[in-house]
C-alpha cells in the first residue's frame, strides 16, 4: 500500500496539474489542513529534480498566502466569537497578557513554526488572533516557508538520485519517521 502511494505521488510530478495540487495543499496547510505540503513536493522535486526550484517557489507562494488565510482566521474568530466570550468570562486581561509574551516573541516562533515540523497553521491564526504586525507575520512566513522548501529543493536537486535510492529502499521506515514526525507535531502542539 505504502510503495502504491509513493509510486502514485511520484506518477503526479508528471500531471499537468501537479503544480497547482501542490499550490492548492501549500495554501491549506496554513490554516487548517493537517498534512504538510512536503508529503507532495519531495516526490515531485525527487521525480523532476529539473524543476525543484519552481515546486519549492510555488509552495513558498501558496504557505504564505495560505498563512495569511489564518492570520484572518485568527483576526477575525477572535473579534467575532473569541473576545466577547473571554469579557463575559472575565479572562480578557490574562489573554491580552499572553498575546503581549506571544508578540514579543511573535518573530521567533512564526520562524521556528515555518521551518520545523511544528505546524505552521497554529501559529498563522495565533498571529491574527494576538494582532502581531502583519508585516513582520509576512516577512517572517517568507522567510522561515522559504528556508525550508528552498533548502529541501536544493537538497534534491543536488542529491536527488542516492536520496530516491535511499527512500525507495527503505519506503516504510520513511513513511514510520514521517508518521512519527507529524504525530510528535500534534502532541507539541496539543501539551504546550
Amino acid at each position: 500500500m505504502i510503495q502504491r502511494l509513493y509510486d502514485w505521488t511520484l506518477g503526479l510530478a508528471d500531471h499537468r496539474h501537479a503544480l497547482w495540487v501542490l499550490a492548492f495543499v501549500a495554501f491549506i496547510e496554513s490554516s487548517v489542513f493537517p498534512i504538510p505540503p512536503d508529503i507532495i513536493m519531495i516526490p515531485m522535486i525527487i521525480a523532476r529534480p529539473s524543476r525543484a526550484f519552481l515546486i519549492a517557489g510555488v509552495a513558498l507562494v501558496a504557505s504564505v498566502l495560505g498563512g495569511m488565510l489564518g492570520y484572518a482566521i485568527g483576526a477575525l474568530a477572535f473579534e467575532a466569537l473569541g473576545e466577547p466570550i473571554l469579557n463575559s468570562l472575565g479572562k480578557a486581561d490574562s489573554m491580552a497578557e499572553f498575546a503581549t509574551r506571544f508578540n514579543d516573541l511573535g518573530f521567533w516562533a512564526v520562524l521556528a513554526a515555518g521551518i520545523t515540523p511544528f505546524p505552521y497553521k497554529v501559529i498563522t491564526i495565533m498571529s491574527g488572533w494576538t494582532a502581531m504586525p502583519l508585516g513582520t507575520f509576512i516577512a517572517t512566513s517568507i522567510l522561515a516557508r522559504g528556508l525550508r522548501f528552498f533548502i529541501v529543493a536544493l537538497l534534491l536537486w543536488k542529491f536527488g538520485a542516492p536520496i530516491r535510492d535511499f527512500i525507495e529502499k527503505r519506503l516504510p521506515l520513511m513513511f514510520t519517521l514521517a508518521l512519527a514526525l507529524l504525530i510528535g507535531g500534534f502532541f507539541v502542539v496539543k501539551f504546550l
